[in-house]
C-alpha cells in the first residue's frame, strides 16, 4: 500500500522535473519521484 507524503523543493528541480514528463516513461512527478528514491535505494520495480 502506497503512503501520500509531501515534499518541498526549489522551483529550479521542479522545472526540470517536469520537463522530464512525457507520459511514456514517466506519468507524473509522484512517478518521477519514487522512480527517482528506488534508483538511490537499488530497488527494482
Amino acid at each position: 500500500m502506497k503512503q501520500k507524503i509531501s515534499i518541498s523543493m526549489d522551483e529550479k528541480t521542479v522545472r526540470k522535473i517536469d520537463g522530464k514528463l512525457d507520459g511514456n516513461l514517466f506519468r507524473n512527478r509522484s512517478h518521477f519521484i519514487e522512480y527517482s528514491v528506488r534508483k538511490v535505494l537499488g530497488e527494482k520495480g
